[in-house]
Formats: C-alpha cells, sequence, structure tokens
C-alpha cells in the first residue's frame, strides 16, 4: 500500500507574532517552527497502516527550505521518503492555490491513501484536503480517527474510518480506496523519533520540486490584500430596563456581537 500523507511546517504555538513589513504576512525571523498537530496525527495513522499491511510512505509538503527539517522528522518517524515543493509564497496562496500545488505533486505517484491533517494551526482553514480529493476525483472523508482497511471486501478494496461529530457523536463510514482522508487530533499515541531513525532519515530520499515547475493552474482564486493582529479595545455599555430586559439584551449581545454564546 502506498500511502501520501501532506503535512505543513507552521509557528510554535508560544511564538510572538509581528507582522512583516509587506503587511501581507507575518514576519518569520525568529519563530520557531514546528509540524502541524493534525497532520503529525496523520503521519502516525500512516505509519500504523504501514507496519500492519506493508508499503510505503511518502510525506510531502509545500514550504520553504527551512521545512527540511520538519520534513527530515517525518522521515526519522518511519516515512520512507519525501516530496518537497519549495514555494516561497506559501502563505499568500488560497486553500485553492496550496491543493493544486499537492494535486500536481500527488498524481504522478498514484497512491492508495492520501491523508492530511484535519487544519493547519496558522490559518485553520480545513479546505486544502478536500479540495486536493475534488482535483484528484477521489472519495473522500473527514475528521477521521480511525482508519481500517478491510480485508476480502470485494475486487476494490475499501477502507472503514471513524468519523468524530459533535457532543460526542462517532460516525463509521466505508469507502472505496484509493482515497483521500483528513485526519482529527487524538486518534492515535503520537510515537517519538527513535536515535536510529534519526540517522536513517539523513539517507532517505528527499525530491524536490518548484512550485512554478508543477503545473501553470496553480495560481489562487483569492487575493490576499492584508493581515492585522486583532484589535486591543475596551467599552462600557450600560443595559437599562427591568432586569429581565436588561438580561435578555445581555443574552443578545453575547450571542450576535460577541459570539461567545
Amino acid at each position: 500500500m502506498k500511502i501520501v500523507v501532506a503535512i505543513k511546517q507552521v509557528p510554535e504555538r508560544d511564538s510572538p507574532l509581528r507582522i512583516d513589513a509587506t503587511g501581507k504576512w507575518i514576519e518569520v525571523s525568529g519563530i520557531q517552527f514546528g509540524l502541524n498537530e493534525t497532520d503529525a496525527y496523520a503521519l502516525e495513522a500512516a505509519l500504523q497502516l504501514k507496519e500492519k499491511h506493508g508499503g510505503e510512505v511518502i510525506v510531502l509538503s509545500a514550504a520553504p527550505e527551512r521545512a527540511g527539517a520538519t520534513i527530515r522528522e517525518a522521515l526519522a518517524k518511519g516515512a520512507d521518503r519525501a516530496i518537497h515543493i519549495e514555494c516561497n509564497d506559501l502563505g499568500l496562496r488560497d486553500a485553492l492555490g496550496v491543493a493544486r500545488l499537492l494535486a500536481a505533486a500527488i498524481q504522478p505517484e498514484n497512491p492508495d491513501l492520501i491523508l492530511t491533517g484535519l487544519q493547519s494551526e496558522d490559518l485553520g482553514l480545513g479546505q486544502t484536503g478536500v479540495i486536493v480529493a475534488e482535483l484528484l476525483g477521489l472519495p473522500h472523508s473527514t475528521l477521521i480517527l480511525q482508519v481500517e482497511i478491510l480485508e476480502g471486501a470485494g475486487p476494490q478494496p475499501r477502507i472503514k474510518v471513524q468519523r468524530e461529530l459533535e457532543e460526542g457523536w462517532f460516525q463509521t463510514v466505508e469507502l472505496p480506496i484509493p482515497a483521500l482522508l483528513t485526519i482529527q487530533s487524538g486518534g492515535n499515541k503520537l510515537r517519538y523519533a527513535t536515535l536510529m531513525g534519526i540517522k536513517r532519515a539523513k539517507t532517505k530520499e528527499v525530491r524536490r520540486l518548484k512550485a512554478g515547475e508543477l503545473s501553470a493552474a496553480t495560481t489562487s482564486a483569492v487575493t490576499l490584500d492584508q493581515v492585522s493582529l486583532p484589535r486591543r479595545q475596551k467599552s462600557t455599555q450600560m443595559l437599562g430596563g427591568t432586569p429581565r430586559e436588561a438580561a435578555a439584551a445581555l443574552v443578545d449581545k453575547l450571542k450576535l456581537e460577541a459570539r461567545v454564546l
């Protein structure tokens, strides 16, 4: 079984964020980067499937050169090889633009499964994986916690997945493969890279591709004009009327303005 895992390098959660001189993205100098959390769970799911059924795991990342360290981390954990799409303007590409890059690199591999994280910790769009599935014409499912290969399921192999829904509800779905799944965090216990794995990672193949070489149709549909930090402001509103009327008005404001209810 050949499994491609799309991973993304994102700023560490406690990194101080500043807007860069262009006003279109964050200043990356001095920031620590690491593997996106849900992508780590996607990688773990792929490694467990490989250990049970054989095959190979290929990690794929569209990122600047600095992502090499994160790619090597994935190789050290057990991935067999990697594809690095060298892309220095990732922050200016929307989910469609990134998905086109990934799909163009995935298509020649003809994998049985494509796993991505549910969403990235920096942008949190949660769209890239399903757009890749649409571009490749593959069935897909989201919010996945567990993946099982169904043995003897007929001429076309199938998988059974568990999806996490709201309020503690779960859904079991069967899909034919090839397919794409977006993985939720918490489904498995993440492994650490061993010393032997770190040594082996240095000899594993990392194929580098230029973003412009993949396809002429890798442009974005949305243009990012500006990013800004949240504004800090304080205001006081006095709610009049009876206690019942004031309480009703407060609930409306929490729902419609603050959006915390």
